[in-house]
């Protein structure tokens, strides 16, 4: 049965940003790198993130948020503010403390054909819902030879932040990413986060979208591209930071700036990367 699934394994788990990062999907060359130099304004990460949902539960009503204090409070880092007001209670869902709960109804919902944002308040608290990730929403299209899609991103802050514990500290990037049938997305700049996110909620396999908390409130360039409620970024495609000769560095999430700012101190000790 796996041998006639749709997807093949080798293009399932795939780990965003540098090494799996993406380049623009409206018009652009496929082969150039990415930049900012034509960026119009700038824009923090979480407000690229709230734009990318509520123009994505505009375009398509399949669409709807779910989560602890999603809601009413507008989300634990207000990634969903605004949300409930213009979408009501039917689309944003606040749940009760009970990430095995809600999960598992997220994906019953994407086996119907609706498109479930599930947020965890923090991808610590993914553990209890587990078996719903693991076993249902990424094995479900290959025990399906294909037929069933599951429709789903699982978002929210991922890795260490400032004053957490160390049950909130913890990075999940390569968990997920080892397992076939989930696509893994950690994104860095405002433009990533929205363009990726898009692309997730878009996609009809589960995606495993994780941010990172100390990266909401900083601001990226954006342009009028990135700008457009089209936009969106393919998935599985690296992004190029900065062209070098010398050395190669990779990273992702939070990690690229200070991969960047490491090259820039490189490049004024006389190696390019």
């Amino acid at each position: 049965m796996l041998g006639a699934a749709r997807r093949q394994l080798g293009s399932g788990p795939m780990l965003g940003q540098v090494l799996r990062r993406l380049r623009p999907a409206a018009g652009a060359s496929t082969e150039a790198a990415r930049g900012y130099s034509s960026a119009a304004k700038e824009i923090t990460v979480r407000d690229a993130l709230n734009s990318a949902l509520d123009e994505e539960m505009s375009a398509d009503p399949s669409v709807f948020l779910m989560g602890e204090e999603v809601g009413e409070y507008q989300g634990a880092y207000k990634i969903t503010k605004g949300l409930l007001d213009k979408y009501g209670p039917d689309r944003v869902l606040d749940t009760p403390i009970t990430e095995a709960g809600f999960t598992g109804i997220g994906v019953g919902a994407a086996y119907q054909g609706l498109r479930p944002v599930i947020e965890f308040m923090t991808f610590n608290f993914s553990m209890q819902a587990i078996d719903h990730i693991i076993n249902s929403a990424a094995k479900s299209n290959y025990m399906s030879a294909g037929q069933i899609n599951v429709p789903i991103v699982f978002r929210g802050p991922n890795g260490a932040a400032a004053g957490v514990g160390a049950q909130h500290s913890q990075c999940y990037a390569a968990w997920f990413a080892h397992v076939p049938g989930l696509k893994v997305l950690a994104p860095y700049s405002s433009e990533d986060a929205r363009g990726l996110l898009k692309a997730a909620i878009r996609d009809p396999d589960p995606v495993v979208f994780l941010e990172n908390e100390l990266l909401y409130g900083e601001s990226f360039p954006v342009s009028d591209e990135v700008l457009d409620s089209s936009f969106a970024l393919p998935i599985g495609k690296a992004k190029i930071e900065r062209e070098g000769k010398d050395v190669t560095i990779t990273a992702f999430s939070k990690m690229v700036g200070y991969a960047l700012t490491g090259c820039r101190d490189t490049v004024q000790g006389r190696n390019q990367c």
